[in-house]
């Protein structure tokens, strides 16, 4: 507050010399003569409480370039004020004030090659191919908020608080939805003091049950004045450039932080690129600062995801500068505006690690194509972004809704939260299916570059096993990576089954161990002479689905 208070008695002061006239005009006889201390006196107060109720209620950086607009203002009054040279000398730093805002101004139309060149992406062409043994967080947030809601009668005080922004995030190596408890309007604020604590939700389990964790919190986002987290933050940190909202992070004790990204503008007070957080204990109120190589390991999103979005954004308009995004469009992609969090959706890797996933399509209208998509590391804001198969086209997140939407139409159900991944080599959509009222029906699944082939299950490993089938009958050759055991086992042949699929063939064995082997003979060509009653000697996954996939096979009675 002392830093505010000085920074506006500083403007105040340099406002107030700039707009009372140094030379006063001769008065006519019996006129009261202009007494410029008590002018200057009153500009000073007037102005300085102006810049700080401006400052305080919009919570911005006190930075001085901030301060333009007021300079432009101030220097106008100014010159139109005065007279003889005084009038021209401030011309001059009203034409110098006018200099400085068009340069602010303009800075997008300039500095659109630094914003792609402050983001630019490493490029490849498809990610690592998915584990199937693994679940990936796919329950929708909308459906964890609804269950969230109907838990919330355990909550003190119920009618002080509502349910606050819901995130997913790593908790003890687990993957959670956290939404804090905050509260329904000032005076239960100014009754409450503290918020109660945050809920607390298996991201992968979508038969998981909400839990309410009790921790009094003071400095939220819902709190007031300098209670609340933003302005605290903002007390504290006065000339930090912050962008996008506050987040709850948990650490593996449970205990609630909130953080926010700070960066530096671009050029001018244009653009802006994350360089680290800062902390708040929301129950003490202390502040801590981290750059982004600091951020403590508990914290998955320390770059927003709106921070994210933006940086998407330069990404795929500004490839050849900004006339180009507006005329032309040569190379110009356009992020989807699918996503769960500021258009993007927060995806977790095999090892826990964050990523913000984001599709790019065409600024051509009615087209469902997509160009690329990218995932941003949620620690560092390193992103990387993938063309696929460039021989193929792929679709794009809403055309896999509009699938999902004409699959269920009678139903009425929709689809949310559609996440690009690589499930056997094949790029698909994987997409938690909601009715009407936000409650999970099913997971679909489509190929990206065949969406004739498509399955739906409820959960995501069944409707991974059914997917694995329809893409080997569709003549799809199977590719996983799966940190499954790899067997080796001798069987007899129960019985065989034999499909033509496109310009091979799909040979399902039944084994006299009760164990049912899948292989195409694109993989292995001497698959389709196998009958009943050989002896095969065969290499699989065990992964635990209803078909193995077989990865080498050598028929002992033919050879």
């Amino acid at each position: 507050m002392t830093h505010l208070l000085l920074f506006s008695l500083v403007a105040g002061i340099i406002s107030a010399m700039v707009i009372v006239p140094f030379t006063a005009v001769k008065k006519e006889s019996g006129e009261a003569a202009f007494n410029r201390i008590a002018a200057l006196s009153a500009t000073v107060v007037a102005m300085t409480v102006i810049t700080f109720a401006i400052y305080y209620i919009t919570n911005m950086d006190r930075n001085w370039t901030s301060l333009w607009a007021l300079l432009l203002i101030v220097t106008f009054i100014g010159a139109l004020l005065s007279t003889g040279k005084e009038r021209s000398a401030k011309v001059v730093l009203f034409l110098g004030a006018l200099c400085v805002g068009a340069y602010i101004l303009s800075a997008p139309v300039f500095n659109a090659n630094k914003k792609f060149a402050a983001m630019e992406m490493e490029q490849q062409v498809e990610i690592k191919a998915f584990d199937e043994t693994k679940t990936p967080a796919s329950v929708p947030p909308k459906f964890a908020r609804n269950k969230m809601k109907k838990a919330f009668g355990q909550v003190p005080n119920t009618s002080y608080y509502e349910l606050g922004h819901l995130q997913i995030q790593k908790v003890d190596g687990k993957f959670v939805y956290i939404a804090p408890v905050k509260f329904s309007g000032f005076f239960k604020w100014w009754n409450g003091k503290t918020t109660p604590g945050y809920f607390t939700m298996s991201a992968t389990d979508s038969n998981d049950n909400p839990k309410f964790v009790k921790t009094e919190m003071a400095y939220t986002p819902s709190s007031y004045f300098h209670k609340q987290v933003e302005r605290h933050m903002r007390m504290a940190k006065p000339n930090l450039i912050f962008y996008g909202d506050v987040q709850l992070e948990i650490d593996d004790e449970g205990k609630p932080h909130y953080i926010r990204s700070y960066g530096e503008f671009i050029t001018a007070r244009n653009g802006f690129d994350v360089k680290g957080i800062v902390m708040v204990d929301p129950e003490t109120g202390e502040v801590e600062q981290y750059s982004l190589e600091e951020v403590p390991e508990f914290v998955d999103g320390a770059v927003s995801p709106e921070a994210v979005s933006l940086q998407n954004s330069y990404f795929g308009k500004y490839i050849h500068g900004f006339w180009n995004s507006i005329i032309g469009k040569k190379d110009v992609k356009l992020p989807s505006d699918e996503g769960v969090e500021a258009n993007v959706s927060p995806v977790f890797d095999e090892n826990g690690h964050m990523y913000y996933f984001t599709d790019f399509t065409s600024p051509k209208e009615e087209v469902d194509s997509m160009l690329g998509y990218a995932l941003t590391d949620g620690r560092t804001g390193e992103g990387i972004y993938y063309t696929g198969n460039l021989e193929e086209s792929y679709m794009d997140s809403q055309g896999t809704l509009q699938i999902i939407e004409k699959k269920f139409i009678e139903k009425k159900w929709s689809g949310e939260m559609p996440v690009l991944y690589n499930f056997y080599g094949e790029a698909s959509w994987l997409t938690p299916v909601l009715d009407s009222n936000g409650f999970l029906q099913n997971y679909f699944i489509v190929s990206a570059a065949n969406p004739e082939i498509s399955v739906y299950a409820n959960s995501p490993n069944e409707a991974l096993k059914l997917y694995k089938t329809a893409l080997q009958r569709g003549g799809s050759t199977v590719d996983g990576s799966s940190n499954a055991e790899e067997v080796k086992t001798t069987v007899n042949v129960v019985r065989v089954y034999k499909e033509r699929v496109g310009d091979f063939t799909i040979v399902s064995v039944l084994g006299d161990d009760g164990k049912n082997y899948i292989v195409s003979t694109e993989a292995i060509p001497l698959s389709i002479y196998v009958q009943e009653g050989d002896r095969l000697a065969i290499t699989f996954y065990e992964t635990g689905e209803l078909f193995l996939t077989v990865k080498e096979m050598k028929n002992l009675t033919i050879e």
